[in-house]
């Protein structure tokens, strides 16, 4: 029997919505990074990843163009999964501190990690309509999963993307704003947590470094505990 989580998966993989994103990911795979040449990008829409009785959910913006679009699954083989999953085995939120490719034995505890959008898109800048089209994906993902307690947004785009979740399914009207460490409680009993996105650009100006991410990742366990 087909469990929810395939089922969504199998449709996020099918998807073709976005003429603009199909291309570009099309582009990306065909041509290749110089170091990676020899390698089958996978090329596709990337599903979430996870333990499926997660009590934690982080949210990115997309796959990036040489790592999930790559690899085939999200924060996979590049320089920001180098550094969220080194600060997720130091908080023993994952069972090893790097995640290289999809058969490297990466296990998540009680934690399950999403993009907004499904595919890389040009600049990593997504268009509102190629936003709308994977809402409904997102929208699925987040009420399978039944035991979660902390959504955890890696930037501003994936913590708008939270708020229209709540919006969009409850009566919410409170007016709330990202930054790094903001905790909002919302409907159903569920906590939303701003954290800047652990990309080179924000981590070599040291908007965000390892002190800083352990730190709110250990509030963030204490909170879904």
């Amino acid at each position: 029997m087909i469990s929810k989580f395939q089922k969504i998966n199998n449709s996020i993989i099918k998807c073709s919505k976005c003429s603009r994103l199909v291309k570009f990911r099309e582009k990306i795979s065909k041509e290749k990074r110089k170091q990676y040449i020899n390698e089958n990008y996978w090329g596709k829409p990337i599903t979430g990843f996870g333990d499926i009785n997660a009590k934690i959910l982080f949210v990115g913006l997309a796959p990036a163009a040489h790592g999930g679009t790559r690899t085939g699954r999200v924060f996979t083989g590049d320089k920001s999964s180098n550094f969220l999953y080194k600060c997720l085995h130091k908080t023993k939120i994952s069972n090893q501190p790097n995640s290289d490719h999809i058969d490297d034995g990466l296990i998540l505890k009680k934690a399950f990690i999403t993009t907004a959008l499904k595919c890389v898109p040009p600049g990593d800048k997504p268009l509102k309509k190629e936003l709308d089209n994977c809402f409904n994906f997102f929208n699925q993902e987040i009420n399978v999963l039944q035991n979660l307690k902390v959504i955890v947004a890696l930037g501003k785009i994936a913590f708008d993307a939270c708020v229209y979740f709540y919006k969009s399914n409850y009566s919410f009207s409170k007016k709330i704003k990202f930054g790094h460490s903001y905790i909002y409680h919302l409907p159903n009993n569920i906590t939303l947590v701003g954290c800047y996105h652990p990309s080179p650009r924000n981590v070599n100006t040291g908007r965000i470094n390892e002190n800083k991410m352990i730190k709110l990742l250990k509030k963030i366990k204490k909170i879904a505990a």
